[in-house]
Order: C-alpha cells, then sequence, then structure tokens
C-alpha cells in the first residue's frame, strides 16, 4: 500500500463522477485515512461517498467527510483545524475542487471573474495556505494541485479565458509553494488534466465530444481513475524526488 496510514484532505469530492471522488477511492484503496471535503458536504453525500468506496473495496475505510466554502480563507482554515483534530495532522493535501464556464472573453462580466478566480485560484491558494502552517511545523508534507489543459494553451476544450487563467495561476502558485517550501521536506506539483470523463463534458453536445476525441492521439477520452493515479503518484513516496513539476493527463492532447 503506497499510503498506508496517510491523512489525506481530498477536495472536489461529492460527486461520484468527480476527479475528487476517484482520487479519494484511489487513495483508500492504497491505505490512506481519507478526508473528503466539498460545498455540497453533508451527512448523506459522506455516507454515498462511505458507501461507494466500502463497496468497491469490499472492506470498511477510514473516511470522514467536511463542508467548505474555499472560496473563503477563514473556512479552509477551520477545516484544516478541525482535520487536525480528528487525525493529529495531515500528510497531504488534494485540490482538485473547481468550476468551469465557456465564454467569449468578451461577454465575461465582472462578477463572472470574480466567481471563477474566487473558487479556482483564491480556493486553491487558502487551502495550501492553510494546510503548509501545518506541514511546515512538520517540515513534511504534499500538496497535489489539479490545473487543466486550459492553463497552458491559453483557453481549452471547455472553458473561458477566465477558466484558463485561473488554472494558470494555479501552475505559478504550486511552483512557487515547491520552490519556497522545498528545504521544509514539502513537496507540491500540479496535474493539467483533458478529456477526463467528469460533469464538466456533460455541456458537450455528442457531436462536439466526438470531434475532440477524435483529434486525441489515443482516440478515447480520460477515466476519472486514470487522473486520480496521476494523483497517487504524486502523493506517493513513489515520486518523492519530485517537486514543483506539471504531469499531463491528457492522452496526447497537448504534447510540448
Amino acid at each position: 500500500m503506497l499510503l498506508k496510514d496517510k491523512v489525506c484532505v481530498i477536495t472536489g469530492a461529492a460527486s461520484l463522477r468527480s476527479i475528487g471522488y476517484a482520487t479519494a477511492e484511489l487513495f483508500a484503496e492504497h491505505g490512506a485515512k481519507i478526508v473528503v471535503v466539498d460545498l455540497l458536504m453533508d451527512d448523506q453525500v459522506l455516507a454515498d461517498v462511505r458507501t461507494a468506496i466500502e463497496s468497491r473495496l469490499q472492506r470498511p475505510v477510514s473516511v470522514h467527510g467536511f463542508r467548505c466554502d474555499i472560496s473563503k480563507a477563514e473556512d479552509c482554515e477551520q477545516m484544516v483545524c478541525q482535520v487536525v483534530e480528528l487525525h493529529g495532522t495531515i500528510d497531504c493535501l488534494v485540490n482538485s475542487a473547481g468550476i468551469v464556464r465557456t465564454q467569449s472573453l468578451l461577454d465575461i462580466s465582472a462578477k463572472d471573474l470574480d466567481v471563477m478566480l474566487d473558487v479556482n485560484l483564491k480556493g486553491a491558494f487558502y487551502l495550501c495556505q492553510s494546510a503548509l502552517k501545518v506541514f511546515a511545523e512538520r517540515r513534511s508534507g504534499n500538496i497535489v494541485n489539479v490545473s487543466s489543459l486550459a492553463a497552458q494553451r491559453g483557453g481549452g476544450l471547455v472553458g473561458g479565458a477566465h477558466y484558463a487563467a485561473s488554472k494558470g495561476g494555479v501552475l505559478s502558485l504550486t511552483k512557487s509553494i515547491a520552490r519556497e517550501f522545498g528545504s521544509l521536506g514539502i513537496r507540491a506539483n500540479a496535474i493539467c488534466p483533458a478529456m477526463i470523463e467528469t460533469p464538466m463534458l456533460d455541456g458537450l453536445s455528442a457531436e462536439r465530444l466526438q470531434d475532440i476525441v477524435d483529434a486525441i492521439p489515443l482516440k478515447r477520452s480520460g477515466t476519472t481513475r486514470e487522473l486520480a493515479g496521476a494523483c497517487l503518484f504524486l502523493a506517493s513516496e513513489l515520486s518523492g524526488f519530485v517537486t514543483g513539476a506539471t504531469i499531463d493527463v491528457n492522452g496526447g492532447t497537448h504534447i510540448h
């Protein structure tokens, strides 16, 4: 087991179709103590997540959940304190919460921009900031930030300029953390997915989806479990000498 008894906080995990849920499931499979975090988290959502994981693994797992509005620094701070109170520490933070909107740049209002940056960029910043306080004291810790192909190519298959900009900020944030906190034994890496089978693709027509798939070298979309596999690699000691890196999980859509 690659993460045996590691306390892993995973955001954006309320939907069973999400990257966050798939990551929670895979991490639990590898022995982690899971804390799922989402704005929509409540007792029923947590029960559904736990049931789904235990059904898949056919054994009990350690899964707790907290509601958190990641766009608010005080919510992030409170959530991290709750996790530390529960488990005594945090070993890994996976930031996979996010929103996407497809809009032309000239149609993006100030409110649209604020909402996108508040969740995707400020949310990641506040979560990292809160977790780093714990990591710095322990001189150990690991952050995996889920960015997007849109951050690399300026816009993407889905999402407007504000989405791309918010995810580009996540890449810069990740590199800054890796550089500033590496001497404390803290690692930070990012993943840039594209065409992963999540609710973010629901707005695409079947024709548009097929056109995109036809242009992918692997000729298919990716699964949330495949993205979770990249998270597992970065969260485990298999990547012990990797920090400040960006891992592409895009089927060859963007080869650079």
